[in-house]
Order: structure tokens, then C-alpha cells, then sequence
């Protein structure tokens, strides 16, 4: 049986680096932006306030939610999203950790 290489390494590490991907794109950064100024928004809404087509807004969303970062239910035609806290507030205590350590770090000026 074989196994993943990304599955050697910290589950912490594995989460920081799902978060962290899923924030990489500027879209995704407005997105959450949006859903934290409305608490919840409807797809159609985040389409209108942003220059991005639906599809794309919907893949975004997809990559959001795929992370855990928001949450989503379907009510007939329509699609509603918010932020989901607690994942937030999960991978804000890991990066925080993370960063903290490597700000600890010992100094070395190698370059």
C-alpha cells in the first residue's frame, strides 16, 4: 500500500498548507472579505460586487470551501455562503504558532 508523500509530514503543517493555498488568489481574499462584511451572501451577489464571471467565482468559492474556510447550502436556484469561524479561527491559531516559531528562531545571517 502506498502512501502519500505530503501524508510524512505534520497533520498541522498539512492543514497550514490547505489554508494557506486557498488564500493564495486575491479573488479569494476579496471573497472572504464580502462574506465577513455580510456574515452570509447569496453567489449571485459576490458575482455582482466583483469583475469575475459566476464560473469563476463559483470555482473560487470551491477551493474556499474546500479548505473549510466557508461553508455552503443549496436553496433551490440559489447558492449561500459564509465564513466558517471556526476553521478560521483554527488556521489563524496555526499560522500564528508556525510563524511565531520561526520568528524564534535563532539568528543566523547566512546570506
Amino acid at each position: 500500500m502506498s502512501t502519500h508523500k505530503k501524508e510524512a509530514f505534520l497533520q498541522v503543517d498539512q492543514d497550514i498548507s490547505a489554508f494557506a493555498q486557498a488564500l493564495s488568489h486575491p479573488a479569494r481574499l476579496a471573497i472572504l472579505r464580502l462574506l465577513a462584511e455580510r456574515e452570509e451572501c447569496i453567489c449571485g451577489e459576490i458575482v455582482e460586487l466583483l469583475p469575475l464571471a459566476q464560473s469563476t467565482v463559483s470555482q473560487h468559492l470551491k477551493a474556499l470551501k474546500n479548505a473549510g474556510l466557508v461553508q455552503g447550502s443549496i436553496d433551490g436556484p440559489r447558492s449561500c455562503y459564509c465564513i466558517d469561524h471556526n476553521t478560521l479561527s483554527r488556521a489563524a491559531t496555526a499560522l500564528d504558532e508556525l510563524l511565531g516559531t520561526l520568528k524564534e528562531g535563532p539568528e543566523n545571517n547566512c546570506c
